[in-house]
C-alpha cells in the first residue's frame, strides 16, 4: 500500500514490524559493501590471459620495441582499436597510461594553467572558472574541479541526460562557465543514454559558450552494455563535424572495467590541434606510456567483434546481481511511495531516491548494521545533495548472494525511514 494511503495507526504498526526487522539485521552482524563500482574477482579473472599474451615478442607492427622509451601519443594500432570505441579515427587518438582520470585531470589542469591555444586562452587568466555538472553526476569528476578550484554548478539530469535547456541558458549568460562534465552512455549514476538531440545540443555548444569552452565527454561505459537491446549512443564527433565544434570536445575511455581494473589502457580523443596542444605539455610530464601493456591489451582484444564477445561475458556475469536488486526494489518497495530508482540497460550503477531529506538517514541506519553505502550527497557537487534524496547502488563487485543480503537490508533501512518521517510529519 502506498505511505500516503496510511493511517496513523496503520503506520505505527509498520513501524513496529520494522523496528524488529532491523534488530534481527543488527544481530546477524553484517559486513556488506555497495559503495564503488568495482569489477568482482570473477570479472577481472576473465582477462587473465594478458599474462605471457606477448610471449617474448615485444615489437609492434611497425617494429617499435615497446620496451623502450618514445611513443607519447601510443601505439599505432592501439589508436585504432581504442579509437574505434570512441568512435575516433586514429589521427584524433592518444593512448595514456592506465587511468582515465589521469587524462581528465590533466586535460582539465592544461586548460587551466597553459591553455589549449597559447597562455593567452588559460581559463586561469580569469578571476572565476565555472564548469557545468550534470547531477546526480561522478563525484571524482566534481572532486578535480574542487581540487583545482574551479567553481561547479549543478545542473539537472533527465531521462534524455542533462537539461540542455538549463545548459544553453547557463553557458549565454555566464562567460565564466568553461566547460561541462558528461558520461552519456550508461551516465554513472542513472544509467541513462543521452538522447540523440541531447548529443547534438551537447556537440553545439561550441557555438554559443565562451571562447575555449570544452565539453569532457567521458565515455567510460560505451561497451558495458547489460542486455543486446541496450541503446547505442549517437557519435558527438559526427554532430561536431557538423557544426565546426571539434575542438571543443574531449573524449575518454578506457579499459579499467574490461579487462583489469588497475592495469588497463585509458585513452582519449579530440581534435589534431587539441591533441597536438596537448601532446606538448605532456611531454614535460613524461616520456612515454606504458607501450607493453598497450601491446598486450590489443593482442588481447584484437578487434570490435572480439571486444564486444568479450563484453558479453562480463554482462553474463554481472546482470544476475543488477536483476537481483531491481527485484527486490520492486517487490518490497513497488507502489509505495517510498522511492523511485531506474532499471539500467549497462553501466555499472542503480540510482535510487528516498522521499526528500531521507538519504543520509537511511545510509546512516544501514551503516549501523554493517552495510556499507556510497555517502549520500556524493553524487553531486561538494557533497551537496538539495533533496538529500538520492544514493548510488554498485552491485558488481560482491557475489550475488551478498549482492541480495544488502539489498534485503538495504529495503528495510528506505521503509524505517520513511515511516518515522511519515510519523513524525502527523
Amino acid at each position: 500500500m502506498h505511505i500516503d494511503q496510511l493511517s496513523t495507526n496503520e503506520l505505527a504498526t509498520q513501524l513496529e514490524f520494522l523496528q524488529e526487522q532491523y534488530s534481527k539485521l543488527h544481530s546477524l552482524n553484517l559486513s556488506l559493501d555497495l559503495t564503488r563500482g568495482k569489477p568482482g574477482a570473477d570479472q577481472v579473472a576473465l582477462s587473465n590471459a594478458l599474462d605471457g599474451m606477448l610471449d617474448g615478442n615485444y615489437l609492434a607492427a611497425d617494429g617499435t620495441d615497446t620496451r623502450n622509451y618514445g611513443g607519447l601519443d601510443g601505439l599505432a594500432e592501439a589508436k585504432v582499436l581504442f579509437g574505434a570505441v570512441l568512435g575516433l579515427p586514429p589521427e584524433e587518438t592518444l593512448i595514456g597510461g592506465n587511468s582515465s582520470l589521469t587524462l581528465m585531470y590533466n586535460t582539465i589542469d592544461f586548460a587551466l594553467s597553459e591553455g589549449l591555444r597559447r597562455p593567452e586562452s588559460a581559463w586561469g587568466n580569469s578571476d572565476t572558472v565555472k564548469f557545468l555538472c550534470p547531477s546526480p553526476g561522478y563525484d571524482r569528476h566534481f572532486a578535480i574541479c574542487e581540487h583545482l578550484g574551479i567553481e561547479m554548478i549543478t545542473v539537472a539530469m533527465l531521462d534524455s541526460g542533462p537539461d540542455m535547456d538549463m545548459v544553453e541558458a547557463l553557458v549565454q549568460q555566464d562567460d565564466s562557465i568553461k566547460g561541462i562534465w558528461c558520461v552519456p552512455r550508461f551516465s554513472n549514476p542513472t544509467g541513462c543514454v543521452y538522447s540523440d538531440e541531447t548529443v547534438e545540443r551537447v556537440a553545439r555548444l561550441g557555438q554559443i559558450a565562451t571562447e575555449h569552452f570544452i565539453v569532457m565527454w567521458d565515455n567510460a561505459y560505451a561497451v558495458h552494455a547489460l542486455y543486446d537491446d541496450a541503446r547505442p549512443l549517437a557519435s558527438i564527433r559526427d554532430y561536431c563535424l557538423q557544426h565546426g565544434t571539434l575542438d571543443n570536445v574531449f573524449q575518454f575511455g578506457s579499459t579499467s572495467k574490461v579487462t583489469f581494473a588497475g592495469s588497463g589502457v585509458a585513452f582519449l580523443g579530440s581534435s589534431v590541434d587539441n591533441l597536438a596542444a596537448l601532446k606538448a605539455h605532456l611531454a614535460f610530464r613524461m616520456i612515454g606510456p606504458d607501450k607493453v601493456n598497450q601491446l598486450r591489451h590489443v593482442r588481447f582484444l584484437q578487434d570490435r567483434d572480439t571486444l564486444a564477445a568479450h563484453m558479453a561475458k562480463h554482462a553474463a556475469l554481472i546482470r544476475p546481481r543488477f536483476e537481483s536488486v531491481l527485484r527486490t526494489l520492486e517487490q518490497e518497495l513497488g507502489r509505495t511511495g517510498m522511492g523511485s530508482w531506474l532499471a539500467p540497460r549497462g553501466g555499472y550503477f542503480i540510482s535510487f531516491n528516498t522521499l526528500p531529506g531521507l538519504a543520509r538517514e537511511v545510509v546512516r541506519l544501514a551503516d549501523d548494521i554493517g552495510v556499507k553505502l556510497t555517502p549520500a550527497g556524493a553524487t553531486f557537487p561538494y557533497g551537496k545533495d538539495p533533496q538529500d534524496s538520492n544514493i548510488r547502488l554498485s552491485p558488481t563487485f560482491p557475489s550475488e548472494q551478498d549482492v541480495q543480503a544488502t539489498a534485503d537490508a538495504f529495503v528495510v533501512c528506505v521503509k524505517l525511514a520513511s515511516i518515522r518521517q511519515r510519523l513524525e510529519e502527523a
